[in-house]
């Protein structure tokens, strides 16, 4: 039986300062980029193509206004999604203020049937490519894949859902296991 369900965007959060950071032209050290890198749940990223250096090395650039030289398919597409955040500062706090405000207690009820887990735990992550993961207990979601309905500026979507209603639906993949 679901008891609790935990939301954590510290990452999210650690990427808000970063983005101020460089759309107010100040200099943000190397060493706060691999504190983000390797954060636990950036690891549902990272592969081949994509790791720890990649971070460092896609907000190295952003940060000092450098070209991304020599890099991969999803590098570049984790360069391409930060600096979209740091076109549209408005667009990125209509993103981040639902998440912040996210309370999944409604769901908890409607997840009330027979499961291994007793705590659930969304956790958001600026992604490269996968719109969600789910390991465990754990889903996963993209930031970047958060979308801002621009009739409603207080709305917030993913994957043409209402993100309470997208949580839920993924929530309930992770109890059915």
């Amino acid at each position: 039986m679901v008891k609790t369900i935990k939301t954590n965007f510290d990452t999210v959060e650690m990427m808000l300062f970063i983005w101020q950071s460089i759309a107010d032209r100040e200099k943000v050290v190397d060493s706060f980029f691999m504190d983000v890198a390797n954060k636990s749940e950036m690891k549902y990223l990272y592969g081949e193509e994509f790791n720890e250096e990649s971070v460092r090395k896609v907000l190295s650039a952003i940060s000092n206004r450098e070209m991304l030289n020599n890099s991969s398919k999803k590098e570049r597409k984790f360069w391409n999604n930060n600096m979209w955040m740091l076109e549209d500062l408005e667009n990125m706090n209509n993103m981040v203020r639902p998440v912040k405000t996210l309370n999944l207690d409604g769901i908890k009820e409607k997840l009330n049937r027979e499961t291994k887990f007793e705590e659930l735990e969304v956790i958001f992550i600026p992604g490269h490519e996968e719109e969600y993961y789910i390991d465990g207990n754990k889903l996963v979601i993209n930031f970047f894949r958060l979308m801002v309905d621009f009739m409603d500026q207080t709305k917030v979507n993913i994957s043409g859902k209402p993100l309470k209603e997208y949580v839920e639906e993924k929530l309930s993949e992770i109890v059915k296991k």
